[in-house]
């Protein structure tokens, strides 16, 4: 499942994109041949399906990185309790850059307290690539079954989803969160988060079968990202196999930052934000420096929403939730 031509190229640190397949065409093509011609066709209709949207789609994805090291500054001061992962993504797209090597970086454990901004620290990484994000939440009660598919004998059975990133996605690299992993409960019967010993290593990676499809696809250039509150629900040799960041909550200023920074972004991002002041008032950033980075753009799309209703340009801290009103608060650094 090898590299093809560069198909796209620019001087402005966007993505460079080569085709990779993800998947053998002939592979999949003699599953349904055989599923056919067994009579178990109309049994096993969505396993049939799932074979035919392949075909029909190929298996050609665009394999993604930058053009050069792009510019992070805004990243480090959007995410300065991240400074240390950014510092190795930065490491890892240096060695890639000028060569035809495919981006590579090291499976990664992002461990600190709920709201510190960990999935959203994945989303923003995924887009400085230019690749894709899909979130695994191991918390889920068919965790399972999230990263590996079911048997298609098993009744509503579907594909996983590292399958479903690599074969229904545009990417052959896309950034996968594997979220609240210490909260994967195994059982006598499955381990949750058995895919994972052979997703996290390159060799093994490249022909990962998901038990529904059972159909080899390439994983081998999938970005992990894991997330836990406590490592000490990750088996050992899951964890031996990521890079292990602690992240802290940001100090109050690196919250104001933060704070002051999504404000930009959502008043850029609407027309109507044209209306609204270019900065915010120094109280409105208090008051939101006070929330987990996750509820701060919910905060302020309220306070952006009850400020024009009363037709001001300016954003009150009374037009901001109530504080309690959050049920996810975080204290910050001192």
């Amino acid at each position: 499942m090898s590299s093809n031509s560069l198909v796209t190229t620019n001087d402005l640190n966007l993505p460079i994109a080569h085709m990779r397949s993800v998947f053998h065409a002939d592979e999949v093509q003699r599953k349904l041949v055989k599923l056919q011609t067994s009579g178990a066709e109309r049994e096993h209709e969505s396993l049939r399906a799932t074979y035919e949207r392949m075909l029909e789609r190929g298996p050609q994805r665009f394999a993604v990185k930058p053009s050069g090291v792009p510019r992070m500054e805004p990243l480090y001061d959007l995410l300065p309790n991240f400074t240390e992962v950014l510092d190795d993504v930065k490491r890892h797209v240096a060695l890639s850059q000028d060569s035809r090597d495919a981006l590579e970086v090291t499976p990664m454990l992002l461990l600190g307290p709920p709201g510190v901004g960990k999935t959203h620290f994945a989303r923003q990484l995924a887009d400085l690539l230019g690749t894709g994000m899909s979130l695994v939440p191991m918390s889920s009660m068919t965790a399972g079954w999230l990263l590996s598919g079911s048997s298609s004998q098993w009744k509503g059975a579907k594909p996983g989803k590292v399958f479903e990133a690599l074969v229904d996605g545009q990417y052959a690299n896309p950034v996968i969160v594997v979220d609240e992993i210490d909260k994967a409960s195994a059982d006598a019967q499955y381990d949750p988060l058995g895919a994972l010993y052979s997703l996290l290593e390159h060799d093994t990676a490249q022909r990962f079968v998901d038990e529904f499809a059972e159909v080899a696809v390439d994983a081998s250039q999938v970005i992990w990202i894991t997330t836990a509150n406590d490592e000490r629900g990750i088996p050992e040799p899951i964890r031996n196999r990521m890079n292990v960041y602690e992240i802290q909550a940001p100090t109050l200023e690196a919250a104001r930052r933060i704070a002051r920074h999504l404000y930009a972004t959502i008043r850029e991002e609407h027309d109507w934000g044209r209306l609204f002041a270019d900065e915010p008032n120094d109280d409105v950033l208090d008051q939101l420096a006070t929330l987990a980075p996750r509820e701060m753009r919910r905060a302020l799309m309220t306070g952006f929403g009850n400020a024009r209703l009363e037709q001001r340009d300016a954003i009150a801290p009374d037009d901001l939730p109530r504080a309690g009103g959050n049920k996810s608060r975080m204290g910050f650094l001192q």
